[in-house]
């Protein structure tokens, strides 16, 4: 066996990779065991490859720029001890390890890349769903509104806009059987920073207001209808803008919207 040769052929390389048939592994494990030489090429080979594949690590900062340079540098070693006529054999050698490196570096680049995907596909359906639900749950309380305001024994109070805000307006829709308004609020300007909307539940003789909350969300909420709890014997609903938190008993210089309630 010229040793030169079976070395420059790339066997070993291919050996490392797991590439031969289950023959070719015993032959070469067999002349590994038998030449020290070979021994000492398959762990330098080993030792390349090892470097190579460090590359992979989350932390490193790698590029094949930076493993080609690395490698031409071993070439250039490796070489300058071969007769020019030969130097394509050495080539193969580490042409071998280089792909091998390679094809690691790219397998892990690739699954890093699969794990982004996925992750950003799972984000997306899980944003799809939660719209689902959300749009699910917006019609379940539409098609309940509806319901709701044509139920014949609910009574309808127009709030029209008073001194402060003219152009204002709102709707009560009182259902006494479940002590409930639905206050449909769309007509109201946007609150300013530190103040809110407070609804109130009046008796007219003598004059009694009766908090029934704040409409805190009234910003966020987008349709502008809001449930309330009013167990009252009501004459009239009214709205007013006080500060946040709400007031004890109503600011009527605010006063934005009124509405009695008809007999």
């Amino acid at each position: 066996m010229n040793i030169k040769d079976y070395i420059a052929s790339g066997i070993l390389e291919l050996y490392i990779a797991g590439s031969l048939s289950e023959k070719e592994n015993e032959e070469v494990y067999a002349a590994i065991q038998e030449n020290p030489i070979l021994l000492a090429e398959v762990e330098s080979i080993e030792k390349a490859i090892v470097q190579l594949t460090a590359a992979t690590k989350k932390d490193a900062s790698y590029s094949f720029d930076n493993i080609k340079n690395k490698l031409k540098v071993e070439e250039t070693k490796v070489i300058s001890l071969a007769k020019p006529q030969s130097n394509w054999k050495q080539y193969v050698g580490w042409a071998a390890a280089f792909i091998l490196g390679s094809t690691l570096i790219l397998s892990v680049l690739q699954n890093n890349k699969l794990k982004e995907q996925l992750a950003s596909e799972n984000s997306e359906k899980e944003l799809l769903e939660a719209q689902i639900d959300s749009a699910s749950t917006n019609l379940a309380s539409a098609e309940k509104l509806i319901t709701i305001f044509r139920d014949k024994d609910i009574i309808s109070i127009p709030l029209g806009g008073q001194a402060v805000s003219p152009t204002s307006y709102a709707k009560v829709y009182w259902d006494k059987k479940s002590n409930a308004i639905y206050l449909d609020a769309k007509g109201l300007p946007e609150p300013p920073k530190g103040k809110v909307y407070q609804v109130w539940s009046l008796t007219l003789d003598p004059l009694t207001p009766t908090s029934l909350g704040t409409l805190d969300s009234f910003t966020a909420d987008t349709n502008k209808i809001f449930t309330i709890t009013n167990a009252n014997q009501s004459e009239a609903f009214g709205i007013t803008l006080e500060p946040a938190g709400g007031s004890i008993s109503p600011t009527l210089e605010q006063l934005y919207t009124l509405g009695t309630v008809s007999s």
